[in-house]
């Protein structure tokens, strides 16, 4: 019985398909190295060396993907430095050399939630819906009635690299101590209640309505009146009224904290 099957076994055929096989193992194998050769993604240099000196948030906070893409738009020229807050401003010196722009240190920024609202802001419905500020503000401009409030849906504090925000009485609140100012959660915000200020303020204003006193009143209980009473107290002159809110010029502040002590509505918090 083995002598037969053996018999019946074509050698000769067997041999050919194994070349072919092998042949074509090795025409593949050329193939994939000439492929390899000539579409082969050089690295610009000057993208590897940038990004060894950023500082490898990828928290999105400069309008990029991440510090990859800002690195290659910094490359070309189509990106500031300026858009990063999180690299220090002496890598960013040594960043501008290799991409060979210009870059001028700025005072370093923290980001402030500007609204003290929350669950003192009267809400025009009741949402239901998907979690998240970004539906909130969908549906008819979001829930409150005051256009600039915190929505308090927490879309921030989703995006903040850092975890430096905290939703408090249904207000997003920032810890000075973590932010590190990536612009992450302004980026986020729908309703653009999160601003930057130099991070040696003494104070700020958490509110954003620019209503008079009268109609704030009637949707919240902790909106600023435009009532000017912390400018006039300033020793320094360094508040002055604008669009019924509190502006600061933090060259001139003191940190007296006058203005806080105050202020009737407690918007204007200590940092």
């Amino acid at each position: 019985m083995i002598d037969i099957l053996s018999a019946s076994v074509q050698w000769d055929k067997v041999g050919i398909v194994l070349g072919i096989i092998a042949a074509l193992a090795v025409l593949f194998a050329v193939l994939i190295l000439i492929v390899t050769k000539v579409c082969k993604i050089t690295e610009d240099e000057k993208v590897v060396k940038i990004l060894e000196h950023l500082a490898g948030a990828n928290c999105g906070g400069c309008g990029h993907s991440g510090c990859e893409g800002f690195a290659q738009c910094l490359a070309c020229g189509k990106a500031s430095l300026d858009d990063c807050k999180v690299t220090s401003d002496e890598e960013k010196k040594i960043i501008a050399k290799i991409a060979g722009i210009e870059f001028a240190a700025s005072e370093p920024t923290v980001a402030v939630v500007k609204c003290a609202g929350g669950d003192g802001a009267a809400d025009r419905y009741e949402y239901v819906g998907n979690d998240g500020c970004l539906y909130l503000n969908q549906y008819l401009g979001g829930s409150k009635i005051c256009a600039t409030a915190c929505l308090g849906g927490g879309s921030c504090t989703e995006v903040c690299p850092v975890d430096a925000i905290k939703l408090e009485n249904g207000v997003a609140k920032v810890d000075k101590t973590l932010c590190i100012s990536c612009g992450a959660c302004m980026r986020g915000c729908p309703r653009s209640v999160i601003e930057r200020i130099p991070a040696s303020a003494k104070v700020y204003c958490a509110c954003s309505t620019r209503c008079k006193g009268k109609e704030t009143m009637s949707f919240c209980d902790k909106g600023c009146i435009g009532c000017g009473l912390c400018a006039r107290v300033c020793p320094e002159k360094a508040i002055t009224m604008k669009d019924n809110l509190p502006v600061f010029d933090y060259s001139k502040c003191v940190g007296c904290m006058k203005c806080l002590e105050k202020c009737p509505r407690h918007i204007i918090r200590q940092m």
